[in-house]
């Protein structure tokens, strides 16, 4: 059971893990121990999120979600399988919680009448300076 917050609880059949060989530092560890996780979650599948964090949850993961409605998340940053399984379930309850935050509406607001005027009076003002520095009558 990985537990997101107080109201989403992931169970352990939504997820899946698979321990695969990891690149990078290690030495001969590298070669024979399986280190790197692979931890699936099964997000379209879930009963545990409401219909919007899974959209939400899917604009998030971006590449890490799968065509089948699966949420991947791939660690070998350390050497330790054990903790690498800890940081791969730490991202995905952040990328769970991320989702379940409802991103505030975008109220439009309008420029200032007097904003417009002071615009196009600064444009006249450049352009008037800009005219003075013509050419210099020859007489």
């Amino acid at each position: 059971m990985l537990r997101v917050n107080d109201q989403i609880e992931i169970a352990e059949w939504e997820l899946t893990e698979a321990f695969v060989r990891a690149s990078g530092p290690g030495g001969q560890n590298v070669n024979k121990v399986s280190t790197a996780v692979e931890l699936r979650f099964e997000a379209e599948r879930s009963p545990h999120l409401a219909d919007a964090v899974k959209r939400r949850l899917r604009r998030l993961a971006g590449s890490r979600w799968t065509k089948d409605g699966a949420v991947v998340i791939f660690v070998q940053e350390t050497r330790s399988q054990a903790r690498n399984r800890e940081i791969a379930r730490e991202r995905l309850a952040e990328l769970v919680l991320r989702a379940t935050e409802v991103p505030k509406k975008r109220k439009r607001t309008r420029v200032s009448l007097n904003q417009k005027r002071k615009r196009v009076e600064a444009k006249k003002a450049r352009g008037e300076v800009k005219r003075l520095r013509g050419g210099v009558d020859p007489e």
